[in-house]
């Protein structure tokens, strides 16, 4: 159903003959642009998305059960910028929350990324100081000065056990490679305490929306004049039918080699993943001890379980529900874009791809589709204002 509660129209029916900016894609980085745009310089904006609703994969919603749920996996918001707290403060109300990750290791939960607790609980480390953590780890890091692929960066990193224990099935799942199958720089720093912080980030800001990320670009985009807004229409088909209005820039937050698909050259290479929702009704009313726990080992399928009851924005009923809606995560090949795959062939054909962009007249290219990254969600909106920054000029050439 098209999210036309949020004031969102479906098709391109009533449209003006022409805006300034045609955005595809309804999410941070096409918000972003269109926010400041229209703030800054007056300018109009439309906003075309395939989907249904507006926000991109930051779309949450209330289900029928009563629970804040994301439609796209679960959604933590930290930064050290201090530009984009001040940005999101705009639109949102925001509860201080710090995320804490358990992991489901040999039968016991522990905390991720591994701590003086977690070598504890599995290994019987007996360490009680971070002096005694390095020396722990030190005497089982293998060394090796110039890692030739992720198993050695890891071993180098957090030394076998760790290795073994946390990240080595893991990778496989996520990425469907063994870490002796991808670039060392995939796990070359990945996180090991050796203090007792359990906080899955370490952000200076760390905070979700009170109401919620759609709420978020509803007060960004919703009842400004300037930015129009059409959902499930897709980009490509209407540019072939010709039923777009006439625009002065092209501002594109897709897959980059989606725009370029007519050249013949191969596609980048994408994880996706997979939801698998549950109901339950337990005692206590929880079906886990965390809103996230990982599963970093082989016996089960999924690499996590997502229990958005424990988000602290949840409406107070369904705090008080005797259920709960769990999401088991699956990392696939097929589906949304969501991970790009970390290996150097693929970095090479993205360069391809972004030397083709550089010449593109009057179109600007911007978000993580399109940059062919993972970006956190402050580092989209940062990547939208600082691109946003570089258009200025532009910017006042439209207007004028």
């Amino acid at each position: 159903m098209v999210d036309v509660a949020h004031g969102a129209a479906e098709g391109l029916e009533g449209l003006a003959p022409k805006y300034d900016l045609l955005i595809v894609g309804a999410g941070l980085s096409g918000g972003v642009i269109a926010e400041r745009a229209a703030a800054e310089f007056g300018l109009t904006s439309l906003i075309v998305d395939k989907r249904d609703h507006i926000g991109g994969n930051c779309y949450d919603f209330i289900n029928e059960k009563g629970f804040r749920i994301s439609r796209y996996g679960v959604h933590l918001f930290h930064t050290k910028s201090q530009r984009v707290w001040e940005y999101v403060n705009r639109f949102s109300d925001w509860m201080p929350y710090e995320h804490r990750v358990k992991g489901r290791v040999y039968g016991k939960l522990v905390p991720i990324p591994p701590s003086q607790e977690t070598v504890n609980t599995l290994f019987d480390a007996n360490v009680h100081s971070e002096e005694e953590m390095e020396s722990w780890l030190s005497t089982r890091r293998v060394k090796c000065e110039e890692p030739q692929n992720g198993e050695e960066a890891a071993l180098s990193v957090a030394g076998e056990e760790i290795y073994e224990a946390i990240f080595k099935h893991y990778t496989k799942k996520q990425w469907d490679k063994f870490p002796s199958q991808l670039d060392a720089s995939v796990l070359k720093r990945i996180p090991v305490r050796t203090n007792t912080d359990d906080r899955y980030f370490t952000d200076e800001h760390q905070a979700i929306p009170s109401d919620g990320y759609t709420k978020i670009f509803d007060n960004m985009l919703l009842g400004n004049p300037n930015i129009t807004i059409r959902l499930n229409v897709d980009y490509f088909a209407a540019k072939e039918a010709q039923t777009l209005p006439e625009y002065g820039m092209l501002v594109f937050t897709g897959p980059i080699d989606a725009y370029y698909a007519s050249v013949g050259m191969p596609k980048l290479e994408y994880r996706s993943l997979r939801f698998e929702e549950e109901y339950h009704e337990p005692d206590g009313g929880y079906y886990q001890e965390a809103l996230q726990v990982n599963y970093p080992g082989q016996e089960v399928p999924y690499t996590r379980i997502v229990e958005y009851k424990h988000k602290p924005n949840q409406p107070e009923e369904a705090k008080k529900h005797p259920g709960t809606v769990i999401f088991k995560e699956y990392s696939v090949d097929e589906g949304d874009p969501y991970y790009p795959v970390p290996r150097p062939e693929n970095q090479a054909l993205f360069e391809k791809y972004k030397a083709l962009a550089a010449k593109e007249p009057g179109v600007c290219f911007v978000g993580r589709l399109a940059s062919y990254k993972y970006f956190n969600m402050d580092q989209a909106i940062l990547n939208a204002l600082e691109t946003f920054d570089e258009l200025r000029e532009k910017m006042g050439e439209l207007k004028a």
